[in-house]
């Protein structure tokens, strides 16, 4: 991969990457770092780099980078307190999202990746088992489940708008 290479590579696949890695962490400057690491990995092994498989190859270290992130991290995340005059109105359209969103936080971290992977990036299979290390087999397995555990969560009474 040459120069000019890399440089179009970040130019076309820079937000992709982002919004991939900013979904599944749910924080921006964690989501910068973690691209900025895989841009920095892929730029000093560009020499070994085949430039149509550019975006495979940072996607796989984007994920990886993230699977590692997460591993180290384990936030806590920790909610403020609310005054009565500062809550917010909730609308269908926010309670649609709210609830999508909380169906996706109940999927492991590798169901969430694929279902990001395959429904949101549009990855196909085989991609996606080159990105997390699965066989495709396994990609479609881990995928059924997820989407089954999000259809159960999002047609229970309680979450039905």
């Amino acid at each position: 991969m040459t120069e000019k290479e890399y440089n179009l590579c970040v130019t076309e696949y820079a937000d992709n990457v982002y919004r991939f890695i900013v979904k599944n962490l749910r924080h921006e400057e964690d989501a910068r770092d973690v691209v900025q690491s895989a841009f920095e990995k892929m730029w000093r092994n560009r020499e070994g780099i085949d430039a149509g498989k550019s975006k495979s190859y940072l996607f796989t270290v984007a994920y990886h980078q993230m699977i590692d992130h997460l591993r180290k991290t384990k936030r806590v995340q920790l909610k403020g307190e609310f005054h009565d005059e500062t809550k917010v109105v909730n609308h269908h359209a926010h309670n649609a999202k709210r609830i999508l969103e909380e169906a996706l936080n109940r999927l492991s971290e590798t169901q969430k990746s694929l279902v990001m992977l395959k429904d949101y990036e549009g990855y196909s299979y085989e991609e996606i088992g080159k990105i997390t290390g699965l066989n495709e087999s396994q990609v479609k397995v881990y995928l059924h489940r997820a989407r089954v555990q999000l259809k159960n969560y999002l047609v229970s009474p309680q979450n039905v708008i």
